[in-house]
């Protein structure tokens, strides 16, 4: 069975989508601690005038005392930041070939008033995951398996990821490059599990605005390729 756990993002680049179709199990990481300066409330998309970021305003930053674990952090409602994301993907893909199948779907998650960060941006992915083709891949919180509470959650790195692996009954986890720095890839082993990572080799797709920019936004991509999508990800669709 394999497996993959990523903390929750908002609208996530194709390489999180590709995770995400690789994995029986996907496990989005919300009780670890909220990094104020990660993708967790951001992220880029293309505009005629460049690269600009969608940030959603949030009420708790996070910082090394504080400890605040994602699942807590809370959406600042006092900000205008749902119109004003939406009216940016307006200006942007209005032109896109396939704007006008896609932007109902943002359009609604925009529109609502959420409070939890972590809630809305899990149910904005599993949406999008559906709407590229992903089908057959099950989704699951960490904080849902943390059974024994706090206790499991300060667990060192590596074994708090063999802790969820096992309760989910992985075999084989599909890890993120970046995570060759720190991963013990022994304690894998010893529990069985077997280790893959991520290479991100994409081709490109033609985009609106020139010069082309591989790291953008899932939107991005789905709105100029829509159900070919998967072609510029995992080589395929299906």
């Amino acid at each position: 069975m394999n497996c993959v756990i990523l903390q929750p993002s908002y609208i996530p680049w194709r390489g999180y989508f590709h995770q995400i179709y690789k994995a029986d199990v996907f496990i989005f990481y919300d009780d670890v601690q909220y990094d104020k300066n990660g993708w967790r409330n951001r992220n880029r998309i293309k505009t005629r005038n460049g690269p600009i970021w969608l940030t959603i305003p949030v009420l708790h930053r996070g910082s090394v005392s504080e400890q605040i674990p994602i699942l807590e952090i809370r959406i600042d409602r006092s900000k205008d930041w749902n119109r004003k994301h939406w009216m940016s993907i307006q200006q942007s893909y209005t032109k896109a070939p396939f704007y006008t199948q896609y932007a109902p779907l943002l359009e609604d998650y925009l529109q609502q008033k959420p409070d939890s960060l972590a809630n809305f941006t899990i149910a904005l992915t599993i949406a999008l995951s559906q709407a590229i083709g992903i089908q057959k891949t099950r989704f699951v919180r960490s904080s849902e398996l943390s059974e024994s509470g706090p206790e499991s959650i300060v667990l060192k790195r590596t074994d708090r990821l063999v802790d969820l692996l096992y309760k989910v009954g992985a075999t084989h986890y599909i890890s993120g490059p970046a995570a060759r720095d720190y991963l013990e890839e022994d304690k894998l082993a010893k529990a069985g599990i077997s280790l893959e990572y991520m290479v991100y080799d994409y081709p490109e797709y033609p985009q609106l605005y020139p010069p082309y920019d591989p790291s953008v936004s899932i939107i991005d991509l789905l709105f100029m390729t829509g159900p070919q999508a998967g072609k510029y990800i995992w080589g395929k669709t299906d």
